[in-house]
């Protein structure tokens, strides 16, 4: 029997996490607050009785028997309720606070859902229109090198349009059935074989080492869309004649694949935030200009697939030595 889990989309989880860690920060808050009372509440009976008294009955005109001991006892107890009750208030309210976050994340990726399907069909017509006067002009003429130039820029649009939507369904889909199990390493084999064309080009190479028989439940399709997706990243920071190291093991149940580069390395933002729809690294990474470098969506697209499949993604390492990201799926048999 597949141990199926509630879907939870990346945007829930997000706002999820939010809400914990407001009601945690709030929770410590007031927990200091508690603290700070119970300490003025010890220092002031300290202050009014003497040492050889602290403990001891003190009979009042009513036959009441209070002793210190007995009032830092309660004020404890009640420190410690309060504590409880901030916390579980916390976690409602945060809770209650952050869900307009949740509903304007599921109007945001309703309009790019929208927007991507309302620009894919105009983009493709207008791909079929220059290809047909690509292929209308005489041999020679010097608009073919422009015409070409455009549909490669449409293409790069198509791209871009089609990435959007992809990440869009891959975070707000809910997986269906039973998934069947399927050999990684030939899937990850396949994406290596394409991309290195692209590396040749730079005389970068790209190399893969894998053990046998690595079986996971992410569908062969996700999976080569998150090999593109991170190839595409190190041959774009990679220097000219260098090499990408690609390697698939299995780590304590999880099938990790890795990929390493030889580039500048993540600079000016945080490594963990490079899987933020079109996130940016700040200056360029040869250090001069203005030009802001962009990760596109192509990592925010892995993280949302390696999530929603069990997984999890990651920067291993980020220096001017290189940059390594790997993502952790279940390996098949861990789920039966």
């Amino acid at each position: 029997m597949t141990d199926r889990r509630s879907f939870v989309d990346g945007d829930t989880r997000a706002v999820r996490r939010a809400s914990r860690m407001v009601g945690l920060q709030i929770t410590v808050a007031f927990a200091a607050v508690v603290l700070a009372i119970v300490l003025g509440v010890f220092v002031f009976v300290d202050s009014r009785v003497k040492p050889s008294e602290l403990f001891e009955a003190v009979p009042d005109n009513a036959d009441l028997d209070v002793s210190a001991e007995i009032v830092l006892r309660v004020a404890i107890l009640l420190g410690l309720a309060l504590i409880v009750i901030a916390g579980v208030l916390s976690w409602f309210v945060t809770r209650r606070a952050v869900k307009p976050l949740g509903e304007a994340l599921r109007i945001q990726r309703n309009f790019v859902a929208d927007a991507s399907h309302e620009l894919r069909t105009p983009l493709t017509v207008l791909d079929a229109r220059l290809q047909l006067l690509q292929r209308s002009l005489p041999a020679g003429d010097p608009s073919v090198s422009i015409v070409e130039d455009l549909r490669g820029d449409t293409r790069s649009l198509i791209v871009v349009v089609n990435d959007l939507l992809e990440s869009v369904e891959a975070a707000g889909s809910r997986p269906s059935g039973s998934p069947a199990a399927v050999p990684l390493g030939p899937v990850v084999r396949l994406a290596v074989e394409s991309m290195r064309v692209l590396g040749a080009e730079r005389g970068v190479e790209i190399e893969f080492s894998h053990p046998d028989e690595v079986e996971t439940f992410l569908p062969a399709a996700s999976a080569n869309r998150c090999m593109v997706a991170l190839l595409d990243n190190a041959l774009r920071f990679s220097p000219d004649g260098s090499t990408i190291r690609v390697e698939l093991a299995v780590v304590k149940g999880m099938a990790r694949v890795s990929v390493r580069d030889h580039g500048p390395g993540i600079r000016g933002i945080d490594p963990s935030r490079v899987f933020d729809r079109f996130a940016h690294a700040g200056p360029a990474v040869d250090g001069g200009g203005s030009t802001r470098t962009g990760f596109g969506i192509g990592l925010s697209l892995v993280r949302d697939i390696v999530v929603r499949n069990g997984g999890s993604v990651s920067v291993v390492d980020s220096s001017e030595n290189g940059t390594e990201i790997a993502f952790s799926v279940p390996v098949a048999h861990t789920r039966l």
